[in-house]
């Protein structure tokens, strides 16, 4: 398994929990507010759960962005300085 896969889904798994689902029911391209039904507050813990996972600081102004895993995976990589 590559590096950015694990990634996603390390990802993967803090959306589901968040968003009270299995890991393997989010796809990744899948529209977290008009699939999931997330909401402002989901996606906020989201956020938060990532940044303290991975130690990093994100901008809730990115949170208009982590619309989807796929996304999601964009925006954190940018912040961590991941590679993949």
């Amino acid at each position: 398994m590559s590096e950015r896969d694990q990634h996603l889904e390390q990802l993967r798994e803090i959306v589901a929990e968040v968003l009270e689902m299995e890991p393997e029911e989010v796809a990744d391209t899948a529209d977290f507010v008009e699939e999931y039904e997330a909401d402002s507050l989901r996606a906020i813990e989201i956020l938060a759960r990532i940044e303290k996972r991975y130690k990093v600081e994100i901008p809730q102004a990115e949170l208009n962005e982590m619309r989807s895993l796929k996304a999601v995976h964009e925006v954190v990589a940018r912040y961590a300085g991941w590679q993949d």
